[in-house]
């Protein structure tokens, strides 16, 4: 008895931890999706990275100008100390003066240890440096925020892309089971003998071709969860399910909030702001070549002690203690025209990026007003093909009645179903290009990112 007690113990056991094994689809709305994109999306994460990057660039160039001390400790050993030749005359005047005594100078090891201290004072690079990093800092930011942007408008696609196409799938589900009654009704009519085997056959083609294209569809969904799982960096064996539905993507305030009637407002583009930073900062190369005709200036000192002796007894007695203190000023008189001619050269560098930045706003503003045109195409088509759907539901209920009721032809009923098939399929392409004429008007804007 108690033995099995212990079995029934054991497969509980089992059974938890077979339940826990099994691999939960995480769920996300499309700000959750985007959320998690923003944490594990290689291409962001990077743009991120490089803007930490910059900032510890930046405390480099500040360090140039704090003092810089170091320390220096060093011992030699003098094998054989170097001989010198003494004149001869300097012990007795009356020797000749091409005789000389050799002699040995100096202690068998030597060491000193120093300890030295430089502080810049002036350098026009310096200062210049210092204000172009501050700026390479708001680069930075601006890249991360361009970088948002993208991210937030690849998952917002791929996002929506999921969602038309299970809404295609629905709508293909209930095309086939209708379509799969119809045949069965007109089985038993053909049986009975009430229509032809030629109507029962057109009823098959459709059907299969519908069959057929749910299996795209299904492949396609697949695919585009995959896109999903891409865009946002997440593992893309994992299973996914989305909260969000269709109808938040076609809210009826977007065109008043998107005021797509106006003259499109393209300040607020991190790609304009991009080239701005880096119009300023070829603006400090500018500035900072003009000012290399000016002096630098740094004070030094150094505090050193020396040891002298014929054995490594490194006694108090030995150490003989000096000090120095100074200031370099260096002027740049004459460097060949190098200076000239990197200022001119960083003349043609600002032209060239203002003419870019000039062409990038003209740009700008074609782009938002081409995705403003699209977008409003795309909610007018959306519109017209919403009342497509429901003229093809009409029509197709009429002739399948007029179908039952003897009085019309297959023909007619398979082309009717054809009909209703292609609007739907047009209602979710419109409604897809709906959605990305928002988004693209919105990064367009620089108003999808809030």
């Amino acid at each position: 008895m108690k033995m099995n007690k212990i079995k029934l113990v054991l497969a509980f056991i089992g059974l938890a931890a077979l339940g826990s094994s099994q691999t939960i689809p995480a769920e996300f709305s499309l700000q959750g999706a985007i959320d998690y994109a923003l944490k594990h999306n290689a291409t962001y994460l990077n743009s991120e990275a490089d803007a930490k990057y910059n900032k510890y660039k930046r405390n480099e160039i500040m360090g140039q100008g704090m003092p810089q001390i170091n320390a220096s400790v060093d011992v030699k050993d003098n094998l054989i100390l170097p001989t010198s030749l003494i004149p001869a005359s300097a012990f007795n005047p009356m020797a000749p003066k091409d005789m000389f005594f050799p002699a040995k100078f100096g202690v068998h090891y030597n060491s000193t240890a120093s300890i030295t201290a430089t502080q810049l004072i002036f350098n026009s690079s310096y200062i210049v440096g210092l204000q172009a990093s501050k700026e390479l800092m708001n680069l930075s930011q601006r890249n991360v925020q361009r970088s948002k942007v993208e991210t937030v408008q690849n998952v917002s696609k791929a996002y929506y892309g999921v969602l038309v196409n299970r809404e295609r799938l629905k709508i293909l589900d209930l095309n086939i089971e209708r379509l799969k009654t119809l045949k069965e009704n007109t089985a038993a009519l053909n049986q009975n003998g009430f229509v032809e085997k030629i109507d029962l056959d057109r009823l098959e083609v459709s059907y299969n071709n519908l069959v057929t294209e749910k299996e795209k569809v299904s492949r396609m969904v697949e695919l585009t969860e995959v896109v999903l799982k891409f865009q946002m960096g997440y593992e893309l064996s994992q299973p996914i399910t989305l909260s969000d539905n269709l109808d938040k993507a076609t809210g009826a305030d977007d065109m008043q909030n998107l005021a797509v009637n106006n003259k499109p407002d393209i300040s607020k583009r991190p790609e304009l702001e991009v080239m701005q930073s880096q119009l300023k900062l070829n603006e400090y190369d500018l500035k900072r070549y003009r000012l290399n005709y000016l002096p630098t200036l740094a004070a030094f000192g150094t505090y050193a002690s020396q040891f002298q002796s014929n054995t490594l007894d490194f006694n108090s007695k030995g150490w003989y203690p000096f000090a120095i203190i100074g200031a370099t000023l260096n002027i740049g008189i004459f460097d060949g025209l190098q200076t000239n001619a990197r200022v001119q050269q960083a003349k043609i560098n600002i032209l060239k990026t203002q003419n870019t930045v000039n062409q990038a706003k003209a740009s700008f503003e074609l782009e938002a007003q081409s995705t403003g045109i699209a977008y409003k195409n795309a909610a007018l088509s959306l519109d017209v093909q919403k009342k497509n759907i429901e003229l093809a539901k009409n029509i197709f209920e009429t002739v399948k009645k007029k179908y039952e009721q003897g009085v019309g032809s297959s023909l007619e009923l398979n082309t009717a179903e054809n009909d209703l098939r292609q609007a739907e399929t047009n209602y979710y392409n419109s409604l897809y290009d709906l959605i990305v004429a928002k988004i693209d008007y919105q990064k367009a804007t620089g108003t999808l990112v809030k």
